[in-house]
């Protein structure tokens, strides 16, 4: 049940409503008895039948007066007066059985008539304003199920009524369950009028005018003819029902009350199986469904005549079935009624349906009468005509075959979530815009959305003849970029005449299938559709398809199992945007939608020690950690060598304090990690390449209860021991032996949510509680503590798992610190979460162990920088990368002519990333292109930091005034998502600073261009404002070492204040001498003269100091310039 119908107002409606029909049932159904017991049968059933129609003739002839007070007055006013009518006409009962009056009780039961007729078209048309439209189906589900309950228990009262209780007992039994009626109406919220036109002068007149609006509304007009054909069916089946119970059954009057019960209570069941099967969807699928059930049960009534209990279950199936059936047909009616018709609408549907009630009489008068049929030949004819009525509407309106067909793909394979769904307008054309990652891209949206939508698709599917009818059934526009000019431009003017019209188009503007898992840019074939018309653009995204069967991942199409059954697929629609809005901005705004709904899928996600666990549970015996010291272990192995750990820490250091970690990336190291984090604690690693004092202080700031670290480690660091110290040998003395086992062993042997609840209760934190704090490398000032969250790091690992394929066969060589933000997530919680190895050493600069390492290990993973991969180039011979699938470089600017010369050694492309570690730390990263067969795709260009990463949204603005700027402009760079920062540590108004509506302020200046690539042009702090204009350093640095012809980071530029014009460049330079004819050179690259670094401003250093990142420490350079140029 969603929140919208659990609340007061729904539910005041419902009962209001069920109790209106069960007090008229009852009180109809009482007079009949009480008819048949005062007189005699003949006369008794004259009083009958005009007491039904004296009931039913309001229906007809009052429907459209109350629809145009639904649509005109506010609807709770109109309901409690409408409800007081009721209960003054019930006490006006009394005094009518009492005298046993005829005209008196007939005059009351047309009232109550009327009364009926006038409120039925106010529910209806209030239940819209009481739930959204993806609760539409449930609600009317609960509104048929709770009408029909009421007609079968208002029924069951009357004849216990009818057999011994006195009159005004009777009447005051009504009476009463009207008052509760007016009651509960007093809990329906404000219902403000919708604005309608005033009644078009008298009763006919009113009815021919809502009969033209809804001729006019034609998907809601045949949807009323259905619905109407229903309450004919109905009742027929119940009039024909009683003289085959009598003719073939032999069955008294109690027996044949209990059979139109279970028809009864089959609509009620099949009217809540409908609101439940509809999946906050009008799932029009359904309605085959219950038309088929229709069709059979009523057909096999014809054949039951020999048992009673046959003929109640048949009965209760043709129930259930035509629950199903109505009950979609009336949420349609009401979410595509325009709000300001709604009422005259279900008013004009009101008048078809109990005209063909009244019709029904007619019906079964002929069949009996005219035709000579019995009642077994006519429940047959009955099941003839509703399976013609099902072919009429279902090609009149081939939503409902549609849906039928998407219902199994779309409930049952896959299960579909939908967000913004109302952000496609319910009249009206509209473009969606969609990215495109799978084969059934088409079947997903089209399922998902409200409205019936016709594909722009590949002229080759589209001809196939598998597909064709489907495809052609479904309104699709082929179209296909072999096709000439004059073609083309004809399918796009379809699309168009299609929009203009009013209908619903989708087209994927990538114009193919992702092969990488990124979106590609978007083709603007889509602007001609757009272009100059009305109606607007809907940007869709569809997240969790990629590593879907029909997706390309893993390099194969289909070939591969689905990883869970049903499999979740997320289909979202962003707000609509002006038609006239070019191609990167649509797909800016897919990528805005798709980074909101990446965010749902982490709900799922558990915390990190969880995700570990779960990893081991997969592949137990599966190599999971080494290290060049030869320490190796499998997964189930860490799992019980971290809770051996975590432990002897419980009992060394309790409580729930942070714990500091002290250790390089070796098995030790990422063990301490993996406890710290399965007790529920929170790491702080270290920077062991700052002073002593620094870290230690680094400790004391994160309330640290004490560091793990080793006694080796201390000796080859030279460091000192502190009180503080915890030395990971004796905690591996001191960890016991059995219990380590049995808690491994029930982890991986017993389910899930068993073995975690019995052996891992501490690990079972909340996603949004620190997992650890990580102290910035504190290149550009002081570090700070970074809060980063189980829910921020699993959001990086999400986003690199989608675009990096790993399988358990992989393996990364991780030689960056675990005190770095790519060294903790890539390198220790992405294979230790996804599933595979990893293999560490602590010394990223020892060439010859990291070549040696990789070819022992087969690695296919390096993470690394930059200056890393230089020193690699000139010592690792490319035998040993043969087996590296991914090299991933960030924390500093690869140059493209050292990503070239990496290339061409190695075969391999260096893939440069951005992020840093308030951001977990990556933001964006280039991919490898892609490549199948013809089809070749880029996820690489070379000087950019490639896409932002899954989840991950980034923009470029202005850095004064905060504006979005310009594709291929640069401006400051902004990033968004569920990998930004909890906060820095004990510091929010640093934390408010840096992130700005949820945006995190990276103080880099960028740019993006069309296709979606970003580069970085230098940070904020890194440009100097010379003369007025602002000149980035790191262009200058490239523009000199491409003059050089040097791959080796050799200057670095930077700045000092300068009296005459604000700032000066400063040029440190590490052995190279020949300055004169550098600066010749460059003056002919074309760099711009205020760019150019004077000779005297160019000073030799021995050199450059570097943070334990491996990234320049650009404080320590600066401080050294301004020594240099002796500025104070």
């Amino acid at each position: 049940m969603s929140v919208s119908t659990r609340s007061p107002g729904f539910k005041s409606l419902i009962l209001t409503q069920a109790l209106s029909v069960f007090a008229d049932n009852a009180f109809k159904t009482y007079v009949a008895l009480w008819a048949v017991g005062r007189y005699g049968p003949s006369e008794a059933g004259r009083l009958i039948a005009a007491a039904g129609a004296l009931f039913i003739l309001p229906f007809i002839v009052l429907s459209p007066l109350g629809g145009a007070w639904a649509d005109r007055y506010p609807k709770r006013g109109l309901i409690l007066k409408l409800k007081a009518a009721e209960l003054a006409l019930f006490l006006a009962a009394v005094p009518a059985l009492a005298a046993g009056s005829i005209p008196a009780l007939l005059l009351i039961l047309g009232l109550l008539g009327a009364q009926g007729a006038l409120f039925a078209p106010l529910k209806l048309a209030a239940l819209p304003d009481l739930v959204p439209d993806e609760d539409l189906s449930y609600a009317n589900g609960l509104m048929q199920s709770t009408s029909f309950m009421g007609i079968v228990l208002g029924t069951l009262s009357a004849g216990l009524l009818a057999q011994g209780a006195p009159e005004l007992g009777a009447a005051a039994f009504f009476t009463a369950a009207s008052a509760v009626g007016l009651v509960s109406a007093f809990w329906l919220p404000e219902l403000p009028a919708a604005g309608g036109t005033p009644a078009a002068g008298g009763l006919l007149a009113q009815a021919r005018s809502d009969f033209a609006f809804l001729r006019s509304e034609r998907g809601v007009f045949e949807a009323t003819v259905g619905a109407a054909y229903f309450w004919f069916l109905a009742a027929v089946l119940q009039m024909n029902l009683l003289v085959y119970g009598r003719a073939s059954l032999g069955l008294g009057e109690a027996a044949l009350s209990g059979l139109q019960a279970a028809m009864a209570v089959g609509i009620g069941l099949g009217s809540t199986l409908a609101g439940i099967l509809s999946r906050e969807r009008v799932e029009l699928g359904l309605v085959p469904v219950g038309a088929a059930g229709l069709v059979v049960s009523a057909a096999a009534l014809a054949f039951t005549s020999g048992s009673t209990g046959v003929t109640a279950g048949g009965l209760l199936v043709l129930g259930m079935s035509a629950g199903l059936f109505v009950v979609p047909l009336q949420a349609f009616i009401q979410q595509h009624a325009a709000p300001q018709r709604r009422g005259r609408l279900i008013a004009a549907g009101n008048t078809l349906a109990f005209s063909g009630v009244l019709a029904s009489s007619v019906f079964l008068w002929a069949m009996e009468g005219v035709f000579r049929l019995d009642a077994a030949q006519v429940f047959l004819v009955a099941a003839c005509m509703t399976a013609v009525v099902c072919l009429f509407i279902s090609w009149r309106l081939p939503d409902f075959l549609l849906r039928l067909a998407l219902y199994p793909a779309a409930n049952l394979i896959y299960r579909i979530e939908v967000q913004g769904g109302r952000n496609v307008p319910l009249h009206g054309g509209a473009l969606l815009v969609a990215n495109h990652v799978s084969f059934l891209d088409a079947v997903f949206i089209a399922a998902a959305c409200r409205r019936m939508v016709r594909f722009v698709m590949f002229r080759g599917y589209y001809e196939h003849w598998a597909l064709h009818p489907f495809v052609r059934a479904m309104g699709c526009i082929p179209v296909s970029e072999n096709d000439g000019p004059r073609e083309i431009l004809a399918s796009l003017g379809r699309a168009r005449a299609a929009v203009e019209s009013g209908e619903v188009v989708c087209i994927f503007a990538e114009g193919e299938i992702t092969r990488h898992g990124q979106m590609l840019p978007f083709k603007k074939g889509f602007e001609r559709i757009a272009k100059g018309v009305t109606a607007p653009v809907v940007p869709v995204h569809l997240d969790r398809v990629w590593g879907s069967v029909f997706s390309f991942a893993g390099g194969k199409f289909f070939f591969k199992l689905p990883r869970t059954l049903p499999y979740p697929v997320t289909v979202s629609f962003g707000a609509p945007i002006p038609a006239s809005t070019p191609a990167a901005g649509v797909r800016q705004a897919v990528s805005e939608v798709g980074a909101e709904a990446f965010g749902l899928r982490l709900r799922e996600a558990p915390p990190l020690g969880l995700a570990f666990v779960r990893a081991a549970k997969r592949r137990p015996l599966r190599p999971a950690l080494a290290d060049s010291t030869g320490a190796a272990l499998s997964f189930a192995g860490a799992l019980t060598g971290a809770l051996a750990l975590g432990e002897a820490l419980r009992t060394r250091l309790p409580g729930d304090a942070p714990v500091a970690l002290l250790l390089p990336p070796a098995v030790g190291g990422a063990l301490a990690n993996l406890a710290v984090v399965l007790e529920g604690r929170v790491t702080v690693n270290l920077n062991y390449t700052s002073p002593r004092a620094t870290a230690l202080e680094c400790a004391a700031r994160a309330r640290c209860a004490g560091i793990v670290t080793s006694k080796r480690f201390l000796d080859k660091l030279g460091w000192k021991t502190s009180p503080e110290m915890v030395f990971i040998e004796d905690l591996r003395d001191a960890a016991p032996r059995l219990s380590p086992v049995l808690r491994a062993a029930a982890a991986i042997l017993a389910p899930c949510w068993l073995g975690e609840r019995l052996a891992l209760s501490r690990a079972r934190v909340p996603t949004d509680r620190p997992a650890t704090i990580i102290f910035t490398s504190g290149s550009t000032g002081v570090p700070k503590g970074v809060v980063l969250t189980h829910y921020n790091i699993q959001a990086n690992i999400e986003g690199l798992g989608q675009v990096f394929s790993a399988a358990a066969h992989d393996c990364l060589l991780g030689v960056l610190p675990f005190f770095h933000s790519f060294g903790h997530t890539g390198a220790l919680w992405f294979p230790m979460t996804a599933g595979f190895k990893a293999v560490y050493h602590f010394n990223p600069l020892d060439s010859k162990t990291v070549g040696s390492l990789a070819a022992e290990h087969r690695a296919t993973f390096l993470l690394g920088t930059p200056t890393f991969l230089l020193a690699y180039m000139r010592r690792v011979e490319p035998e040993q990368f043969k087996t590296l699938r991914y090299v991933i470089v960030g924390a500093e600017k690869l140059r493209e002519e050292a990503a070239r010369a990496f290339a061409e050694k190695y075969g391999i492309v260096p893939l440069e990333g951005y992020g840093s570690t308030e951001l977990s730390p990556v933001a964006s990263v280039n991919i490898p292109d892609a490549a199948h067969g013809p089809v070749r795709q880029t996820g690489t260009k070379l000087g950019s930091i490639g896409h932002p990463l899954p989840g991950v949204l980034m923009k470029v603005v202005d850095p004064d005034t905060g504006a979005p700027r310009p594709f291929g402009q640069p401006g400051l760079l902004l990033v968004k998502g569920p990998n930004v920062m909890q906060g820095y540590l004990d510091d929010p108004e640093k934390t408010a600073a840096a992130v700005r509506d949820g945006y995190y302020v990276t103080g880099d200046i960028a740019a993006v261009d069309a296709d979606g690539f970003f580069v970085i042009t230098d940070r904020l702090s890194r440009f100097s404002k010379i003369a007025g204009e602002m000149v980035p350093h790191i262009k200058v640095e490239e523009a000199l070492h491409q003059a050089a012809g040097l791959l080796e980071q050799t200057f670095v530029v930077t700045a000092v204040p300068d009296e005459k014009r604000g700032e000066r460049l400063v040029v440190l330079a590490k052995g190279y001498a020949d300055v004169e004819s550098l600066l010749a050179k460059v003056k002919t690259s074309g760099l711009a003269n205020l760019w150019l670094p004077a000779r005297e401003c160019f000073h030799a250093v021995e050199a450059f100091p570097l943070l334990g990142s491996g990234k320049l420490d650009m404080s320590a350079l600066k401080a050294e310039a301004r020594r240099l140029e002796g500025v104070a």
